[in-house]
């Protein structure tokens, strides 16, 4: 081998290519070199992290069984029960004061104090009817009759409660107002039983989704459209002097004025307002 080839080979040296790769890695100024991503999470992993589909079902069963026991207890959905207390309270509607009935709701009753109350509503020609019914006996035990060109003001929205108050209700409801003029005196206020409030709140019933017929009378949102509706014919038609005519319909919460309310939390909590099968009482 002759010295031009020894420099040739020398030149090709794996020692000095190693050196010069190296070089590359200890500049500062190069971008590093990419990782390799994570493996995905094993399947073990995953069975850990997300329920069985059994367990899931399992729970949804039983969450509906529950739900449908307690459902069975309102006597309203009994077979007949409901049919036959609708036409009891249309038995109750004058012809030639209250006119025709417009339509009926099933509704629960929210007073001053938050304790819910039970009651079928019907809006007639010129009358708001709200009857305490009684679904055991059957017979209606109470009717209040408001006219509509009373009705001033209908709130629909959340329920509030003050800011210091203890109570809590969820959903939605509909407060109507049949004298803005007055306002409830310091004594209604403090008084659980009082029943002189110049409005009335309503809002779901429980068994609203028992089935296809108490979803419609148990719908809220149509309740105040056709009471909107009623209450401005019923203002055209016979209109109170003095007082600015017309319905004023506004979105905003409902406040209801209770702070502790041991009473409504152990009568909601229990159902006391509703005609419920509570068992066998007795020795």
């Amino acid at each position: 081998m002759s010295e031009k080839d020894e420099e040739t080979f020398k030149s090709v040296d794996l020692e000095q290519q190693t050196e010069k790769s190296v070089e590359p890695d200890n500049n500062p100024e190069q971008p590093p070199k990419e990782t390799e991503k994570p493996s995905a999470p094993s399947t073990e992993a995953k069975v850990e992290t997300y329920p069985s589909p059994h367990v899931s079902a399992a729970k949804a069963k039983w969450k509906s069984s529950s739900e449908q026991f307690k459902l069975k207890r309102f006597f309203v959905i009994r077979p007949g029960t409901l049919d036959h207390g609708i036409e009891d309270v249309k038995t109750l509607v004058d012809p030639t004061d209250d006119g025709a009935i417009q339509g009926i709701w099933l509704m629960a009753e929210v007073d001053h104090w938050n304790n819910e109350k039970e009651r079928l509503v019907l809006i007639t020609e010129n009358t708001l009817l709200i009857c305490k019914y009684d679904f055991v006996m059957l017979n209606c035990e109470q009717i209040q009759k408001i006219p509509l060109n009373f009705i001033d003001r209908i709130c629909h929205g959340a329920f509030s409660f003050p800011p210091r108050s203890l109570l809590k209700r969820e959903g939605e409801g509909v407060r109507v107002f049949w004298d803005k003029l007055r306002e409830p005196s310091f004594s209604s206020r403090w008084n659980p039983f009082s029943v002189d409030y110049p409005f009335t709140t309503f809002t779901y019933h429980p068994a609203k989704s028992a089935n296809e017929q108490l979803g419609r009378l148990c719908e809220i949102e149509s309740f105040r459209e056709q009471l909107t509706l009623a209450a401005q014919k019923a203002h055209n038609k016979n209109p109170i002097p003095g007082k600015a005519n017309g319905v004023l319909v506004l979105n905003q919460p409902l406040l209801i004025e209770a702070y502790v309310g041991l009473m409504s939390v152990i009568a909601n909590q229990n159902k006391l307002g509703y005609c419920l099968a509570r068992g066998n009482i007795g020795f």
